[in-house]
């Protein structure tokens, strides 16, 4: 998608800024500032990070519509400090609560946060446990996080990570990508969106975008975050794949209508 900027608003000027977690931890980000206090943060989804060109795009798209912008480096990803961890749903959570105490106490009116795939998962758990942001919207979210495990780290790695207490997941030349740890495993396995779905007040705004062609996160996680939440817009995108690498106009749209009529 090209960046291009209405002739209302101008190029929104672009700053590095770092915010401190709970855990001491440097949360590095860029500040994407149109002159507006209106702002949307954009949570990236797992092994990705603030510079994924999923979150460039939506940046471009609503800077274009003169809202700032907020994208940054979970704990442990991209530039920000700590230990990357296959888990850390809630930690992402309160990652993310570090960036929007931030953002208040600079004057920004945060009117809504996004999150892709993992990121989907980390703000329904941030709305379901902060409700300080009214709007949300979940990219290609997984409802089941028991499930896909196997699938990107390997048949039988549950059984070895049980028994070894960790796994090492590594590219086609052996070289270790991350460590997926037991601890860790059991984060996830016990991070119940169900739950989280049905604890979201009704006072937030929730948008669900999925791809019908995504073959990481089926569809069907999609129509259950639908059932549960209670004020909720469920929006497929016919034919998309997870990252919406052809229908990145059409996710870009649907997420910037979305904010322009219920956070702006």
């Amino acid at each position: 998608m090209a960046e291009t900027h209405d002739a209302f608003s101008p190029p929104a000027s672009e700053e590095r800024v770092v915010v401190t977690n709970k855990h001491g931890e440097r949360l590095v980000g860029f500040l994407h500032h149109t002159g507006s206090n209106k702002i949307v943060v954009l949570c990236h989804g797992f092994i990705a990070s603030k510079n994924d060109t999923l979150i460039l795009d939506l940046a471009a798209a609503l800077t274009k519509k003169g809202i700032s912008v907020f994208r940054f480096d979970f704990s442990g990803n991209g530039e920000s400090e700590g230990e990357f961890e296959y888990g850390n749903y809630r930690k992402e959570a309160d990652d993310l609560h570090s960036v929007v105490l931030y953002l208040y106490e600079k004057g920004y009116d945060i009117t809504a946060v996004v999150g892709h795939s993992k990121g989907g998962d980390v703000v329904i758990l941030y709305a379901s446990v902060y409700g300080d942001v009214h709007t949300i919207v979940n990219l290609s979210g997984r409802f089941d996080l028991t499930k896909g495990i196997e699938e990107r780290i390997g048949e039988g790695s549950i059984n070895r990570i049980n028994k070894e207490g960790y796994l090492d997941v590594k590219d086609k030349s052996e070289h270790v990508n991350y460590r997926v740890t037991k601890e860790s495993l059991m984060e996830r396995l016990n991070t119940d969106m169900r739950a989280a779905s049905v604890s979201i007040s009704e006072e937030c705004r929730f948008l669900t975008v999925h791809g019908s062609a995504d073959e990481t996160i089926p569809v069907e996680d999609a129509y259950e975050f639908a059932k549960l939440i209670p004020n909720h817009k469920l929006h497929v995108i016919e034919g998309a794949n997870h990252n919406y690498t052809a229908h990145r106009k059409e996710v870009a749209d649907a997420v910037v209508d979305f904010i322009m009529v219920n956070g702006v």
